[in-house]
């Protein structure tokens, strides 16, 4: 049996990080992780899974010590944001607007996953057990047991739940969850543009559902429709060039011409759990709440749990506190429950409202975005909640 501070369940970007961030306080930190991050190579062709990276969870991966490596391989920095349903009702955001370089940087999953890891192994006190799952979970008085899927036993003062959208970590401690499926499911598709470097991302709104672009290293970009679960099943069944000619008729003429380099989809669910702690136990980033991707924010609400529990850990063990206890753990719950409640809450009135197909809301939110186009505070502090400032 192996004995360590704290046991992280899920090496993902957010279980990843957590990882890094608990090690910098001096604790021994042992991370479960079934899947070991593919090595990089500049020749990849670039991966489907990519994030809208906001300059506060820049911020938290340069703490960490990773983003340098991140931006050495594979990012792509955006400038302006722009969205609209009706030509000539633009919102256009731009990052001048708030005395800043760039809005924040699309980036590869993989990648910043990858920079975390050689990150961990710079750490004696880091053991990472991939390709093994937690297999049994038992709470102990002090603690927890874990026992993984070759029988090995760890023990641990904490078990950080990082484990995605259907978290066993949850499941064990009896965490309910409140969430619906929405009626859409997404596509992203890579496409290789005959426009150069682009450093804007744009979504429109259509009937039924909006399109998005975000660009992506060199001439690359990932385009995302949203549709029907049923229409969004037809496109993957089509060949990269019946799917292109898809997108000339569904996107943007903006777009310009391009050619599709890979595709996926997935469906779009909402799910919060009713708790983020329990007795030695914590959920972050998708194990706690999972959000219509609408805005990018997922993987950045997990980054911002991440530093709200190394900070009231560090809190604690300078105070010489007992950072484990459930009243700690508390701490971390009340700095981050509400602050994703509202963001959660903010995307689904946004999803809601740009689904109604009555005419007289139609043309409410067109005046509202052309209204909001002309409106510099409002603008601004849009901006600063985007880039994770506020």
């Amino acid at each position: 049996m192996q004995a360590f501070d704290v046991i992280i369940n899920g090496g993902g970007m957010v279980g990843a990080a957590a990882a890094v961030g608990l090690a910098e306080l001096g604790l021994k930190v042992a991370v479960v992780e079934r899947y070991r991050p593919k090595q990089y190579a500049a020749t990849q062709p670039l991966d489907l899974r990519v994030s809208a990276i906001s300059v506060a969870s820049e911020q938290l991966l340069a703490q960490l010590g990773v983003w340098p490596q991140v931006i050495a391989q594979r990012a792509c920095p955006y400038l302006g944001l722009e969205t609209w349903e009706q030509d000539g009702f633009n919102t256009e955001f731009h990052a001048s607007q708030v005395g800043s370089s760039h809005l924040g940087h699309i980036v590869e999953n993989r990648i910043i996953q990858l920079a975390l890891w050689q990150r961990l192994q710079s750490f004696a006190d880091v053991t990472i057990f991939d390709h093994h799952q937690i297999n049994r979970f038992e709470l102990l008085t002090h603690g927890v047991q874990v026992t993984l899927d070759n029988e090995q036993e760890l023990t641990a003062k904490l078990l950080v739940g990082a484990d995605g959208a259907q978290s066993k970590v949850r499941q064990w401690t009896g965490i309910g969850i409140s969430g619906w499926e929405y009626k859409q499911h997404a596509m992203l598709i890579n496409v290789t543009t005959e426009a150069g470097q682009q450093d804007v991302t744009w979504q429109q709104f259509f009937p039924s559902g909006p399109r998005a672009f975000l660009p992506l290293v060199g001439n690359h970009a990932s385009l995302v429709w949203y549709d029907a679960a049923e229409r969004i099943a037809q496109l993957s069944q089509l060949t990269p060039e019946q799917l292109q000619q898809e997108i000339r008729q569904a996107f943007p003429s903006r777009l310009g011409e391009f050619k599709v380099d890979g595709f996926g989809e997935f469906p779009l669910v909402r799910r919060h759990a009713q708790r983020y702690v329990d007795q030695h136990v914590v959920l972050v980033g998708d194990a706690a709440h999972t959000i219509n991707p609408l805005a990018g924010q997922g993987v950045n609400l997990g980054f911002k749990d991440v530093k709200a529990l190394i900070d009231t850990i560090a809190q604690a063990k300078d105070a010489d506190q007992d950072w484990s206890a459930l009243v700690q753990l508390q701490k971390y719950q009340s700095k981050r429950y509400k602050d994703n409640l509202l963001m959660m809450s903010a995307m689904d009135m946004f999803y809601a409202t740009f689904s109604n197909k009555i005419t007289p809301i139609k043309v409410l939110r067109n005046v509202g975005l052309k209204l909001a186009n002309h409106s510099g505070p409002v603008k601004k502090q849009v901006l600063k909640y985007a880039m994770g400032l506020k």
